[in-house]
């Protein structure tokens, strides 16, 4: 029995994965464009995380990008930010299951970076609104639960309604943050690129526009599809 249920954990593995390849192979929404998401893979990543748990989906999603960025290439760069995105799906599963401490960390070590880079501070604020958002309910998250545990409970499926909604939104805005230490912090925005000030707060202020809305839409599919999903698995044997 337990050698079936680990061949059927492999197998949702390898599903997921294809469903990241396929999210990842397709151009994204004809929205104004700062650079995160060339592709629909901001629909797939929450919900492998949150389907397989953090590490599994760290993997699967991890297979699923690095594919389909051979095929839908977009630079040999992309390959380094593309690894928000498995991130991204390790948050989500880490929140999910209330590991609460490595995703503050994980916050507030990236945007402790950011805000030391010197540069950082000649970019207008309000263009990681929806980061600060992330970092704000995972605070609310944080201080509300440790008080009122029942709130986070996974096997109430109204409950699941926010936690899904919460998961996915946190979690996105953390494969973001990750682009942006990349990107910002790590200099790549001069090294790579040869941007100047001027281009970055473009991208800065078509930024505060294009993620609030992908994360949204990713967070609404993520909640349509994630119930179901969820008791499929649940009838499977697994425990999600």
């Amino acid at each position: 029995m337990e050698k079936l249920k680990d061949s059927l954990f492999v197998s949702l593995i390898a599903v997921f994965a294809a469903f990241n390849i396929v999210c990842d192979s397709l151009a994204g929404p004809p929205l104004p464009f700062s650079g995160v998401w060339y592709s629909w893979v901001f629909i797939s990543e929450p919900i492998t995380g949150i389907i397989l748990g953090p590490w599994a989906g760290f993997f699967s999603n991890s297979i699923g990008v690095m594919i389909g960025h051979f095929i839908f290439f977009r630079g040999a760069e992309e390959f380094l930010f593309t690894i928000g995105a498995p991130i991204g799906a390790m948050i989500s599963g880490l929140l999910y299951w209330r590991k609460w401490k490595i995703v503050l960390l994980y916050y507030l070590a990236l945007l402790g970076a950011f805000f030391a880079t010197p540069i950082a501070w000649q970019l207008p604020l309000w263009g990681m609104w929806d980061v600060y958002l992330a970092l704000g309910l995972l605070l609310v998250v944080v201080v509300v639960t440790k008080k009122r545990k029942n709130l986070w409970n996974i096997k109430s499926n109204t409950c699941l309604v926010y936690i899904l909604a919460l998961s996915t939104f946190i979690g996105l805005e953390a494969d973001v943050l990750f682009r942006i230490f990349i990107f910002i912090p790590c200099q790549t925005y001069r090294l790579i690129y040869g941007y100047d000030l001027s281009a970055l707060q473009a991208i800065w202020a078509l930024g505060a526009v294009e993620t609030p809305i992908k994360a949204t839409l990713s967070s609404v599919v993520t909640v349509t599809i994630g119930l179901p999903i969820i008791n499929a698995v649940r009838k499977m044997g697994f425990t999600i």
